[in-house]
């Protein structure tokens, strides 16, 4: 007798009805079908998280020739370590011969099974950093640059009865230019690129629009800081020495 999933019984039976069908294991025409179906359970993820639902067939053990090990799901509302040694236990009492090994709860074994996409999210989240601070020394670089140009103007603009916050907001406005610019070009080219790491995320569709949404603000933010900062210094400059500055 054996148990197939939902996913084995849409795929050979269609839409009748499977229990009382006979299967039989193995690829020549002659195999003999002598696997009764007794039952259908849901469709579940037999290796990792994030493999595709396959056609699963479930039979005794007794019914292997024979059996290499078995893993054996133990449900208790009591607190996972005490259970250990019990579990130990009560098999050593029915077998004193039989091993018991890799003994975990669920909780480890699907941290265990994303590991891997774990180590890569936190690489990842490592090097975004990297470039956020590297694109904000740019950025920073940039606009003290465009200041340092602009010194004569700027010291006209306050000599003339220019305020702080005028001078500000003339450095910001090209800030604020080029954040933008930056972010019409770098979010469609973030929507289509999400789709060649879309095989290494899981529990998040590779287009999240929360993620892209907080990470654009970040980014925008940061942006403005090192704009911010440059704006700032031009408005303490010495409109004497800004008109003498070459």
């Amino acid at each position: 007798m054996s148990i197939v999933n939902e996913k084995f019984a849409r795929s050979y039976f269609a839409d009748q009805n499977p229990v009382g069908r006979r299967i039989g294991f193995g690829g020549d025409p002659g195999t003999k079908t002598d696997i009764e179906i007794v039952g259908v359970i849901r469709d579940a993820k037999y290796m990792n998280l994030r493999e595709q639902i396959r056609p699963q067939v479930f039979v005794p053990y007794q019914q292997h020739d024979w059996v290499l090990e078995m893993t054996a799901y133990v449900r208790t509302q009591l607190d996972p370590d005490p259970m250990y040694a019990a579990i130990r236990r009560t098999v050593h009492e029915l077998d004193p011969n039989l091993p018991i090994f890799s003994v975990r709860t669920l909780e480890v074994q699907l941290d265990r099974s994303i590991a891997t996409e774990r180590v890569i999210a936190i690489l990842a989240a490592i090097f975004g950093l990297l470039a956020s601070l590297l694109a904000a020394i740019g950025l920073y670089g940039v606009m003290a640059y465009n200041v340092a140009r602009r010194t004569r103007e700027i010291g006209i603009r306050m000599a003339l009865g220019a305020l702080g916050r005028n001078v500000t907001w003339l450095i910001m406005k090209e800030v604020l230019w080029l954040v933008g610019a930056g972010v019409a070009f770098a979010l469609p080219a973030a929507w289509g690129l999400t789709r060649l790491v879309q095989a290494q995320l899981y529990g998040i569709t590779p287009n999240d629009p929360l993620n892209m949404a907080a990470a654009t603000l970040g980014l925008a933010l940061v942006a403005l800081l090192a704009g911010y900062i440059p704006a700032l210094r031009a408005t303490h400059v010495d409109p004497i020495q800004a008109l003498r500055y070459e």
